[in-house]
């Protein structure tokens, strides 16, 4: 498979490993980053995707311990986080071994498109507009009360990101009817890719196109930039089948494991 140019190895490296290296996090986040491993523990975060291990390869002989030492190092902060198993995850046994440990798991659906051949349909009296100082808070507030969380340390966590001059990589995009925001989404712009991330729309206005146009927005930011290829990782059984006839293909499927 070849999309945009890019052969699927390179669709699994710009959809796994660059969204790891080009990732802006909190000012409380603790990267963990070495040859077959990376985590982020983020003490402030309760919920959400600042707590995960991205990528884990390790000998039988340490897996048990290293697993161990995983389930503690979150317990001790009472975290929720994530465990990614994706193609060069090792052991082969890794997912069983984090099952019998009583996590529950979803199927999540890595998937890629060539952002010029990507014609999404717009919904009616939907707007779109970028997130900035002005309405940052509204932003995280459609977040938290889409995601069932506390919107206070992702109202922090984006305002030092549109702080930072040197981060030109975190788009964030509202979504409003009526002057109503209902609906958020985002996505990182990589070197060679776009890679779309943290899309909700609240309960109430959901099957009404939303978000279509947040999609359509994001993809048409990422190519005024330059870039060709959207890359994203989407819900089996929600946000897949809707990238999927919107134009996305199926690159690969991959277990995500929660520790609660």
């Amino acid at each position: 498979m070849t999309i945009a140019g890019f052969t699927r190895d390179e669709l699994l490296h710009e959809a796994l490993v660059s969204p790891c290296d080009g990732r802006s996090v909190c000012a409380d986040t603790q990267v963990y980053q070495r040859p077959g491993w990376f985590q982020l523990l983020t003490p402030s975060f309760c919920h959400g995707g600042f707590n995960e291990v991205a990528f884990a390869r390790l000998d039988d002989a340490d897996v048990e311990s290293v697993i161990d030492a995983t389930i503690a190092q979150y317990d001790a902060h009472g975290l929720r986080f994530r465990w990614t198993i994706t193609p060069d995850c090792r052991p082969l046994d890794l997912a069983e071994r984090l099952a019998r440990r009583g996590f529950r798991s979803e199927r999540v659906v890595v998937m890629a498109a060539a952002i010029a051949e990507l014609q999404i349909p717009e919904a009616d009296g939907i707007v779109i507009e970028r997130v900035g100082p002005h309405n940052v808070e509204v932003h995280a507030d459609v977040a938290g009360r889409g995601w069932g969380m506390d919107p206070a340390p992702l109202l922090a966590f984006q305002r030092g990101v549109l702080a930072d001059p040197t981060d030109d990589r975190s788009h964030f995009f509202l979504a409003s009817r009526d002057g109503v925001p209902i609906g958020i989404g985002n996505y990182k712009a990589l070197p060679r890719s776009a890679f779309l991330i943290g899309a909700v729309v609240l309960d109430d206005h959901r099957s009404r196109g939303a978000y279509r146009s947040l999609l359509a927005a994001r993809v048409r930011h990422a190519a005024d930039r330059g870039l060709a290829l959207v890359t994203t990782h989407a819900r089996a059984t929600t946000s897949a089948p809707i990238l999927e006839r919107l134009g996305f293909f199926r690159i690969a499927e991959l277990p995500v494991f929660f520790n609660r």
